[in-house]
Parts: C-alpha cells; sequence; structure tokens
C-alpha cells in the first residue's frame, strides 16, 4: 500500500508564495508520474502540473509561469513551488502518482483517473 501525504499548505495573501510537499512511502520507478491537481468548492477537480522523473513538466495554462513541479527522488518527495498566488488558486491540492501508460500524450496526464495514488489534500486559501 502506497501513502502519498501532502504539507505546506495554509492561508495566503495574493502575491504570496508557498511550497507544497508530497511525500512517498514508497520510492517510485523512474518514469512514475507525479502531478498535482486542485479542486475548489463547488468545482470538479483540475489538473496543475505533473512531472516524470527528471522530465519535463507540464503545466495548466492557469499556472504557467507561476508554479512549478520539482522531484527529489533521495526522499521520495515532489514540490509545487507557487509563486504569485491569487485568490483563483484557493483550493484543497492534491498530489497523485501513477505509472506511464504505454503510448500515452501527455494530455492523458492531466486526466485524474489515469493515476493510481493519492494523497488527502492541503488546503490552500488566498485572501485578496
Amino acid at each position: 500500500q502506497v501513502q502519498l501525504v501532502e504539507s505546506g499548505g495554509g492561508l495566503m495573501q495574493a502575491g504570496a508564495s508557498l511550497r507544497l510537499s508530497c511525500v512517498s512511502s514508497r520510492r517510485f520507478f523512474r518514469d512514475y508520474i507525479m502531478a498535482w491537481f486542485r479542486q475548489a468548492p463547488g468545482k470538479e477537480r483540475e489538473f496543475v502540473a505533473f512531472i516524470r522523473n527528471s522530465g519535463t513538466p507540464y503545466y495548466a495554462d492557469a499556472v504557467k509561469g507561476r508554479f512549478t513541479v520539482s522531484t527529489d527522488p533521495a526522499k521520495n518527495t515532489w514540490y509545487l513551488q507557487m509563486n504569485t498566488l491569487s485568490p483563483e488558486d484557493t483550493a484543497v491540492y492534491s498530489c497523485a502518482a501513477g505509472f506511464p501508460r504505454q503510448n500515452a500524450s501527455p494530455d492523458s496526464y492531466m486526466v485524474p483517473s489515469n493515476y493510481d495514488y493519492w494523497g488527502q489534500g492541503t488546503q490552500v486559501t488566498v485572501s485578496s
């Protein structure tokens, strides 16, 4: 059983920065997909970012240029650095991990159902 645990959420003012962490209970294989999703009240879960170990990161348009996803394989951890936060970023942020699908396009990893493991989520609230 793999467990993912997020940390780093909080209440921030617009324009601030915050870094979320996701620690895995198991070391992932080199090509594992590690991602961040978020869900705002009354909205569906939406893709934020994903990365394959040492690979190219992908971002949702809404966060491109402000958020950065990175990994630390030695710590079984990946991060989401969030800069220039706005109230529209308010949501529960969840990390996810999954095995890569053969011949899958990057778009497929922006879909929550393609992930095998999920964290419990951490609340990020941005006030104006």
